[in-house]
């Protein structure tokens, strides 16, 4: 098993009810299948995993990418603005 860090910011936050969670995640798990968990464990958070921003030890990440051991995620909403 994979001991992570989860930090939420702004309406991620809101939506997860906390600002960090420490979490068990199989050896191997990408970023897409911790989307999926997270929302299936937190149903206020599903329709946010659909466009959610995520940092890996504060670089971004993509869905294909794997977790490695001990990382720091980051989940932030869609930014936009000019």
């Amino acid at each position: 098993m994979n001991k992570i860090k989860l930090l939420f910011f702004a309406t991620i936050r809101d939506r997860a009810g906390t600002k960090s969670l420490e979490l068990d995640i199989p050896d191997g798990m990408t970023i897409h299948g911790l989307k999926e968990k997270l929302a299936s464990d937190i149903p206020a958070m599903k329709e946010a995993m659909k466009s959610v921003l995520v940092t890996i030890d504060r670089e971004y990440a993509f869905d294909d990418m794997v977790i490695p051991l001990n990382a720091e995620i980051g989940m932030f909403p869609p930014v936009s603005g000019g």
